[in-house]
């Protein structure tokens, strides 16, 4: 008696549910930690090294339990030669914050502990502003809204070109 097979499994929708993390190059995490949790306030929760290459240190920035979506991790290269902006290299990442008014509340936090960064730029969107970590990374804050569905209805997003305002 041959066992039964079960009836081929419907395919399960494969469906990315947004960013885990990014993963930074830095040549101090000493320097990372001084920006990433005592300037932005992110949480170290996780001390380790790399996986794919254990001589290197590797240090994960997130919320206060480091849920996937706010985890930036830096990894420890201090001989490396610093990046070529370019194709094949990141431009920025994005932290995002509720309103306008809590954006100028961390333009004149940063401003007051040295950083520098952008005036307020209208995205059309979103409301942000720039500024760089110790290693020349940029970091963008942006807000939540006004969101995508502004200027088109949630069925058209992405199905035309739209010049931004």
């Amino acid at each position: 008696m041959t066992a039964a097979v079960p009836p081929p499994q419907e395919p399960r929708r494969l469906q990315l549910r947004g960013l885990h993390h990014i993963t930074l190059i830095c040549s101090s995490l000493d320097r990372s930690v001084a920006f990433y949790r005592d300037v932005l306030g992110l949480r170290l929760v996780k001390q380790t090294v790399n996986h794919d290459d254990r001589s290197a240190k590797h240090f994960y920035f997130g919320d206060a339990v480091g849920g996937p979506g706010t985890v930036v991790t830096c990894m420890e290269y201090p001989q490396m030669e610093e990046g070529v902006v370019g194709r094949g290299s990141t431009h920025h990442f994005a932290f995002v914050v509720e309103s306008v008014e809590e954006l100028d509340g961390w333009k004149g936090y940063l401003e007051s502990r040295g950083v520098g960064c952008t005036e307020r730029l209208d995205r059309t969107w979103f409301w942000s502003i720039y500024l760089r970590d110790p290693d020349g990374h940029i970091i963008e804050i942006a807000t939540r809204g006004p969101g995508f569905t502004v200027d088109e209805s949630p069925e058209q997003l992405g199905a035309r070109f739209v010049q931004p305002s």
